[in-house]
């Protein structure tokens, strides 16, 4: 899929609520971690904790209900008649197989793309969604595949562990952009007025310095959750041979390997949650997901 873009909006979207909640805490006066003397260290890493933890949390909170709204997810009612009903009574017997505390609930959203994804903000309320593309692509053997897959992810716990990382990583982000600002502010502000206290900043500098090194630094912590992300999917596809059998998984990923092209480009934002990717170059280091070679490879 068009990986590059996915992942580029992934990025600007979390880092946009990094510095919303800058700005807005920059308005309203808040930001006792700075102060005549300089800055409070010890102030700066819980704030940045709070704040960096709270927005992956969030995110992870409404993380259903917006792929439902953003994705057009019908969840699919378990008494359905057909073929529906029976994607979820092959998602019940995988999660009773993979001991889930309650069933997912399974949907469909209608798109061209290939694909599947798992969410929620936890194992009891998590959802499956499948593509309407991928229901006419893959037989029924491929199809239980990609849904253990997506279980494993739910049993594993993907979710809850990236989006702590993703929280660490954006009250790391926060903390150095910090004070790295109030370096160049200091710096600034001194040489502008000599008589200025040694740890006094420049207020609009270290306001805009900040914003620039957040966006710096998001872009490396980027790569060091998508580097996490990818050993998820390893482990996701572990676990989808264990529950559906080594042969189906290995399927599944061999048919999604042939339409890597088939994707819809209108939900860019949810590109975590795919199953499927493609990347090259230096956008392999932003790739949430590895090459589907290499995942098969692994399979063995």
């Amino acid at each position: 899929m068009a990986i590059g873009k996915r992942i580029f909006l992934f990025l600007v979207t979390n880092i946009a609520m990094m510095i919303t909640i800058s700005v807005v805490l920059s308005l309203l006066g808040v930001g006792p971690y700075l102060n005549r003397q300089g800055l409070d260290y010890t102030s700066l890493a819980v704030f940045c904790l709070v704040w960096g933890m709270g927005g992956a949390f969030f995110s992870l909170a409404i993380s259903r209900m917006m792929a439902k709204w953003m994705m057009g997810v019908k969840v699919i009612d378990p008494q359905s008649p057909g073929s529906y009903g029976e994607i979820v009574r092959t998602v019940h017997q995988l999660a009773q197989a993979a001991r889930l505390p309650k069933m997912p609930e399974v949907g469909v959203y209608d798109s061209p793309e290939v694909n599947a994804f798992a969410t929620g903000p936890t194992k009891s309320r998590a959802l499956v969604a499948v593509s309407t593309g991928l229901l006419r692509t893959m037989n029924r053997d491929e199809v239980e595949g990609v849904l253990a897959h997506e279980v494993a992810h739910i049993a594993n716990g993907d979710m809850v562990t990236m989006t702590l990382i993703q929280g660490i990583v954006n009250a790391f982000v926060m903390f150095l952009a910090r004070i790295a600002a109030f370096a160049i502010s200091s710096a600034l502000g001194s040489r502008d007025n000599d008589e200025q206290e040694g740890g006094a900043a420049n207020p609009m500098v270290f306001f805009v310095t900040t914003i620039v090194f957040e966006l710096i630094l998001g872009v490396l912590g980027a790569m060091i959750v998508a580097y996490f992300s990818r050993s998820r999917e390893f482990r996701a596809d572990s676990g989808g041979a264990t529950l559906a059998g080594r042969e189906k998984m290995k399927g599944a990923l061999r048919r999604l390997a042939g339409y890597t092209e088939m994707v819809d480009h209108s939900h860019e934002s949810l590109a975590t949650l795919k199953i499927s990717g493609k990347q090259g170059g230096l956008m392999a280091l932003l790739a949430t997901h590895p090459p589907l070679a290499e995942r098969i490879r692994r399979l063995g």
